[in-house]
């Protein structure tokens, strides 16, 4: 495997694949190009018989900070706008349908995408610091991925809270959710998260396999409406609007169109 995938930074150790986040300056926000990074990523772990788990973590302060907003404004008319949404919804697929077991350890904030990636991920350990949020409808938006599979581990009461509200979950409540499997203390999740790995890398990998495409059947469901929509809602006046405000720091003025 390469070193390095755009704002990715692999490792193996102990056949399990270390993923950073890491574009920590930016609290480690998606790129457009991430996208196909992690398909790319993902293709050569699974094709690479020494990885056998993987963990993602963020460099820095925080794990996550979701879609990186400076760039929406250059996503041009709705056909693009949906060739993008396209994109991050096959990311997020490949990462739910990637056949050996992952693992997100996460501390700080995991906010929106970041939020939703740990959505996808088979088993979410955080440390007490750590912030889960889906504020996009605070720029107009929806968590396109969150609304198509985040009820398949959260409480739809708290996923509905976390959307409509924009609240964020603190470590143990995000437990309670359903967001998250294991909290540690402060900074401990890395080596929580490696642990359970290594736990994994151990068993028969046909095994694991079988039984995640088992457990994961019918989570294609729902993908393509959420791409429509998304698409639909990045070309109205209040998502457009709402970047602006996100940009210059104000309150957003949203008209419901």
């Amino acid at each position: 495997m390469d070193n390095s995938y755009g704002m990715l930074s692999v490792g193996v150790e102990d056949g399990v694949c270390v993923v950073t986040l890491d574009r920590p300056e930016k609290l480690n926000a998606l790129t457009h190009e991430f996208w196909t990074d992690v398909v790319r990523l993902l293709d050569d772990a699974e094709a690479d018989d020494a990885v056998r788990a993987l963990v993602v973590r963020g460099a820095g302060d925080n794990f996550c900070a979701g879609g990186d907003i400076d760039g929406f404004g250059e996503l041009g008319d709705i056909p693009a706008r949906r060739r993008y949404q396209q994109l991050a919804m096959a990311a997020y697929r490949a990462w739910e349908v990637f056949p050996k077991p992952t693992i997100a350890a996460v501390h700080g904030y995991a906010l929106g995408g970041g939020c939703e990636l740990t959505m996808v991920t088979d088993l979410v350990v955080c440390d007490t610091t750590a912030r889960f949020g889906t504020p996009e409808a605070a720029v107009g938006l929806m968590p396109g991925l969150g609304v198509v599979r985040g009820h398949a581990n959260t409480n739809l009461h708290w996923l509905k809270l976390m959307i409509f509200t924009g609240t964020k979950l603190g470590a143990d409540d995000a437990r309670l959710a359903g967001l998250v499997t294991t909290v540690t203390e402060e900074g401990q999740h890395v080596e929580e998260a490696m642990r359970l790995a290594r736990q994994a890398a151990q068993k028969p990998a046909t095994a694991l396999r079988v039984a995640k495409s088992i457990l994961n059947r019918g989570s294609a469901e729902g993908y393509d409406y959420s791409v429509e929509a998304t698409a639909l809602l990045h070309s109205t006046d209040d998502q457009r609007e709402g970047v602006a405000a996100f940009v210059e720091r104000r309150q957003p003025a949203f008209r419901d169109r």
